[in-house]
């Protein structure tokens, strides 16, 4: 099934037309969707109008250089702030932690959104796409920074979604504007990059977004495309049983599997259940790629609708909630609300 993006703060009339097909199962919203919580709230309202009640609606809510609805949030420090605090004080930040998935989960469940694409499990380890994304280098302290992180937004009535698996914190290109290649053998993967997806999924995770990196060790084909990867070891190895989801089709290094019905068709095949269509003018072609029968429900992708979350007034109301606001935001040098 397909999850796919919108034009602008309202749905036009073939987006509605969009939304009723069975096989879309959701869309993904960015800062083009958003003007403020109150418009939000009424944009979500109107997807699943068009859509019905069990469409899905997510976004990249990460925080800091990624963080799609701002004005009206909680300006949301860079997950490497995270890990900062944590070579400080360890305990402090995996409260930290919680703390901040509560907070960014509890916003956007009280705006109707269903889950952000988070947390990142990326190691910092030099990579353009990922940089302050990454809670560290360390894979251990991601894997503690994580499930904190896991336990913060399940809290808040959240799915979580762990990305990029396997690992795209080695890989210095970004996979937005070109192919990406990671040429180190599979044990120093299993090592590093996988320990903290294994440690996240064994604590319960709902699903897991591919990177579109090939790793020659295990196959020549990006990650999202690859049955070795999907099938073999995030399925069988890490014993995963949670909704697996393509990153963005219309991404440089999704490029490998050719036309956009070739990327939605090879992420099919390979074991994705939900496949990103983020541009709007990448839509119908994605949509005409799938065939009858790609609109079934799946239990996995219905584990990812959001649980009954608090509303905006009582969480303007909540002195929790401010205690963490000023405890995450005293991270940022810009601190508060956007």
């Amino acid at each position: 099934m397909l999850m796919i993006g919108v034009t602008g703060e309202t749905l036009l009339a073939h987006e509605q037309d969009w939304l009723r097909r069975p096989e879309v199962a959701g869309v993904l919203l960015f800062s083009r969707n958003y003007r403020s919580p109150e418009q939000l709230l009424v944009l979500c309202e109107s997807i699943r109008e068009a859509g019905g009640e069990a469409l899905l609606i997510a976004v990249d809510q990460e925080g800091g250089p990624v963080q799609r609805f701002r004005h009206g949030f909680t300006r949301l420090p860079a997950l490497a702030t995270l890990g900062a605090a944590y070579d400080r004080d360890p305990d402090a930040a995996v409260q930290l932690a919680e703390e901040h998935a509560w907070v960014m989960a509890s916003e956007l469940r009280a705006s109707g959104v269903d889950f952000s694409f988070a947390p990142v499990l990326d190691l910092a380890r030099g990579s353009a796409a990922i940089g302050a994304r990454a809670f560290h280098a360390d894979p251990q302290v991601v894997a503690e920074l994580g499930q904190a992180y896991l336990r913060g937004m399940h809290l808040a009535g959240m799915a979580a979604v762990l990305k990029h698996f396997p690992g795209h914190g080695s890989v210095a290109a970004d996979t937005h504007k070109a192919t990406a290649i990671d040429p180190r053998p599979l044990a120093v993967i299993r090592q590093d990059d996988l320990t903290p997806f294994a440690a996240c999924i064994e604590a319960r995770v709902e699903a897991v977004m591919m990177a579109h990196v090939t790793y020659p060790a295990v196959d020549n084909q990006p990650a999202g495309y690859s049955k070795a990867w999907i099938e073999g070891i995030l399925r069988g190895e890490l014993g995963f049983a949670g909704a697996v989801i393509s990153d963005d089709i219309s991404m440089a290094a999704a490029g490998a599997a050719g036309t956009v019905a070739e990327r939605v068709q090879a992420h099919r095949a390979a074991g994705c259940d939900l496949v990103l269509a983020c541009f709007p003018e990448v839509v119908d072609a994605a949509l005409a790629a799938l065939g009858p029968g790609t609109g079934l429900p799946s239990s996995r992708l219905t584990a990812l609708r959001g649980a009954l979350g608090a509303s905006w007034a009582s969480l303007t109301d909540n002195p929790q909630r401010d205690r963490f606001v000023a405890r995450i935001t005293a991270l940022n040098p810009d601190r508060g609300t956007a």
